[in-house]
C-alpha cells in the first residue's frame, strides 16, 4: 500500500517526538553539566566535580532543572527534524533525478537532514534558551551577574518577555543555525555509514536494537564532534544575556579565544561526549521502532 504525503508527515512527526522524548529522559543530567561547564568552566575542575558540587549544593533536582523546555525542545525539533527530513530527501531525489522510491546514498541523506535542521531550527531555539538559562541559574546567581534567579519555566519565560519582547527568545539563533546545518550533516551522515556498516549487505530496515543503538550514538557523536565549539559560545549568549547586552555570536567567540583560551571552548566536552551517544542512540532507537510499528499499522488496513 502506497501511504500518501500527508500521512506519512503525520508518522515521522509522530516517531520524531517519541525519539525526541527518549533523548531527553536519557541525557538529561550529562546536558545540564555540559551548559554549566560551558557558561562557568573556573568554576568546575572536571565532570565529576560538577556532578559532585550540583548534588552538595541543589540536590539530586539540580541535575534534572531545565527538563520541562528540554522535552518541550527536543520534541519540537525531532517532530520538525524528522517530518522535514521525510521533504528534503524527495526534495535531494528530485535534484539527483532518481525515482521517489530510490534509496538515497549516505551521502544524500546528510544532505537532506542537514536542509531539514535549519527548519528546526526555529522551533529549537527559543525553548533551549530557556532551557540553558534554567540549567545554569544557580552558577549567574553564584557568581553575582544577577542578583534574583528564576526557578521556573514561566518566570524566565516571563522575565524574557519583560526585558527584551518576544524575539528575545531567539537570542542565540545565528549559532543555533551555525551549530544545527553542519552539525545534522554530521548526525545523519554518521548514522547512516555505522547502519550501512551493520547492515553489510542486507536491508538497513532489517537491523536490530543494538546496531540502531550503535548507529545512532555515532551519529550524535559525530555532530557533536564537529559542532562543539560553536555549542559552547551558543550557550554562553542564551545564559549570560540575562545579565545585561551580550556580543552576537563572532564577538563572544573572540572574547572568549582570548580572554579564556581556545580550549574554553571545549569545556564540558566529556559529558556531552557521553550524553550525545546515550541519547541519541535512545533517539533513532525511539524513532525506528515507533516508525516501524505505525507503518505496519497502516498497511494493515
Amino acid at each position: 500500500m502506497r501511504i500518501n504525503s500527508a500521512i506519512q508527515a503525520a508518522i515521522d512527526l509522530t516517531a520524531g517526538a517519541a525519539g525526541g522524548t527518549a533523548c531527553v529522559l536519557t541525557g538529561q543530567p550529562f546536558d545540564t553539566a555540559k551548559v554549566k561547564m560551558q557558561t562557568f568552566p573556573n568554576m568546575y575542575k572536571g565532570i565529576v566535580d560538577c556532578f559532585v558540587k550540583t548534588y552538595k549544593q541543589v540536590g539530586f533536582q539540580g541535575f534534572y532543572k531545565g527538563t520541562t523546555p528540554a522535552l518541550v525542545a527536543n520534541i519540537a525539533e525531532n517532530s520538525v527534524l524528522f517530518m522535514c527530513y521525510g521533504f528534503c530527501q524527495q526534495i535531494v531525489r528530485r535534484i539527483v533525478g532518481v525515482d521517489r522510491k530510490t534509496k538515497l546514498s549516505d551521502l544524500q541523506n546528510a544532505a537532506a537532514g542537514s536542509f531539514a535542521s535549519a527548519f528546526a531550527t526555529l522551533v529549537l531555539c527559543p525553548t533551549e534558551l530557556v532551557k540553558c538559562r534554567l540549567q545554569a541559574m544557580h552558577e549567574m546567581q553564584l557568581s553575582g551577574k544577577i542578583v534574583q534567579g528564576h526557578n521556573t519555566v514561566w518566570s524566565v519565560v516571563k522575565g524574557v518577555i519583560q526585558k527584551d519582547g518576544p524575539l528575545g527568545f531567539y537570542r542565540g539563533l545565528s549559532s543555533t543555525l551555525l551549530r544545527e546545518v553542519p552539525g545534522y550533516f554530521f548526525f545523519f551522515g554518521g548514522y547512516e555509514l555505522s547502519r550501512t556498516f551493520f547492515a553489510s549487505g542486507r536491508s538497513k530496515d532489517e537491523l536490530g536494537p543494538i546496531p540502531l543503538l550503535l548507529s545512532g550514538g555515532f551519529g550524535g557523536s559525530c555532530l557533536w564532534i564537529a559542532v562543539y565549539p560553536v555549542d559552547c559560545v551558543k550557550s554562553r549568549i542564551q545564559v549570560l544575556s540575562m545579565a545585561g547586552k551580550q556580543a552576537g555570536f563572532m564577538g563572544t567567540f573572540v572574547t572568549v579565544v582570548r580572554t579564556e583560551g581556545v580550549l574554553a571552548l571545549y569545556s564540558g566536552l566529556k559529558p556531552t561526549m557521553i550524553r550525545a551517544f546515550l541519547a541519541n542512540g535512545a533517539l533513532f532507537l525511539a524513532y525506528e521502532y515507533s516508525r516501524k510499528l505505525m507503518m505496519k499499522q497502516i498497511d494493515s488496513y
